[in-house]
């Protein structure tokens, strides 16, 4: 049996050879850059090819500028193997740019063609809905995005329905899956808004939402139509194709989602404003009545006896026709709260109702069960799932 050799001594080997390549010293590559980050004044990105990748690492920041996402270049340097790691990075020392990637040509190609065709006019986006009650999502279930999605949604409107279909975000054959899933959710009757989400990446992880075929199913679809792909400076095609820009995910679930907490306090204003001036007109009222009643100290006892009924009848007339526009207000606002109560997702389900779903929609009718599904039944405070019997006649 061979004698087996550490971990460490096997990278220092190959770190050995690496190093004593002359051939491999100070060699140039020609690529396209994409992944560009930096951190403490490091510069890390990758260059590509047609089929291959290398990992570079530029230790001059001020280099960036030449080594932006989509540039073809040209990189000088040498190959390092970090033995800590078992990893392979080429260092740069030089870049010399010598014109746009082939990926971010394709991209500008694309764009203008779409545009000269009229798919980003302004004219032809839908208005945003006055209602939204249930919005389709189409991201990766796998990703954090559709639980960042979620977590603003569900904080200021507990009430909406969120739809996930679910796609890839990346990768072979993902454009296809997202534009089957923007066909399929623009046909759901019940879906008042279609959000197309994923987080940031370079432009070569973005790619799948800078196709033409996805362009052209964001245009045809028939719902009002979010792209929230990327970071806020991430731009792809469906963006401009999409009836409304979000940008993040998280943005666009709380742009398209209303506060209770903001419509409550809302509601307290308006009850508080007309108290205050409730108060502001009896004070009104009661110094007209002093001055009158000073007035009223100069006539003749004739004069004042007469004043004095017409007053004290005007005065009743007064405090009877205002005692009934508070009274009217008060039920007025005894409504509008009773509503606001009743449309409480919370309040339903503190008063013994519960929430029945089954494959993460509201279950209104006993049609609408798969009765080889679990049901999950929403409590006030928890959930619990059931396994529905199907009673025979």
């Amino acid at each position: 049996m061979k004698q087996a050799i550490s971990v460490t001594k096997f990278n220092n080997y190959i770190k050995q050879i690496f190093d004593s390549e002359e051939l491999l010293h100070n060699i140039s590559i020609v690529g396209e850059v994409f992944g560009v980050s930096i951190s403490r004044n490091v510069i890390y990105f990758s260059l590509k090819d047609d089929t291959s990748s290398l990992a570079c690492v530029c230790f001059y920041p001020n280099l960036i500028n030449q080594l932006q996402e989509g540039n073809k270049v040209i990189i000088t340097g040498s190959p390092n193997y970090y033995t800590k790691a078992g990893k392979l990075n080429f260092n740069v020392n030089q870049v010399e740019k010598t014109g746009q990637g082939e990926l971010y040509e394709n991209f500008l190609k694309l764009k203008q063609k779409l545009e000269e065709e009229g798919l980003f006019d302004n004219n032809k986006k839908k208005p945003f809905p006055k209602e939204i009650k249930r919005i389709g999502v189409i991201t990766s279930r796998e990703g954090a995005v559709i639980q960042d999605i979620k977590n603003v949604t569900w904080r200021r409107n507990p009430s909406i329905d969120i739809v996930l279909y679910n796609t890839k975000v990346q990768g072979n054959l993902a454009d296809k899956e997202i534009a089957k899933g923007i066909e399929i959710m623009g046909k759901y009757d019940k879906i008042d808004v279609i959000v197309v989400a994923r987080g940031g990446g370079s432009l070569e992880d973005l790619s799948a939402y800078n196709t033409e075929l996805v362009a052209r199913a964001a245009f045809d679809c028939p719902k009002f139509l979010v792209s929230a792909v990327g970071h806020e400076t991430d731009y792809t095609i469906i963006d401009f194709v999409s009836d409304f820009r979000a940008p993040t995910p998280s943005a666009a679930a709380e742009i398209l989602t209303k506060d209770l907490n903001q419509t409550k306090f809302n509601f307290n204003i308006v009850i508080n404003n007309l108290i205050k001036a409730y108060s502001n007109f009896i004070k009104n009222k009661k110094n007209i009545l002093r001055t009158n009643s000073s007035k009223l100290l100069t006539l003749t006892d004739k004069n004042i006896l007469t004043a004095q009924a017409k007053l004290i009848n005007n005065s009743n007339l007064f405090v009877n026709t205002f005692e009934r526009f508070l009274n009217c207000k008060y039920y007025d606002l005894g409504l509008n709260e009773v509503k606001l109560n009743k449309n409480n997702p919370v309040e339903i389900l503190n008063r013994g109702f519960a929430k029945i779903e089954q494959n993460k929609e509201s279950i209104k009718s006993i049609k609408n069960i798969d009765f080889n599904k679990e049901l999950s039944i929403i409590f006030k405070d928890g959930n619990i799932t059931a396994k529905p019997i199907k009673k025979e006649k």
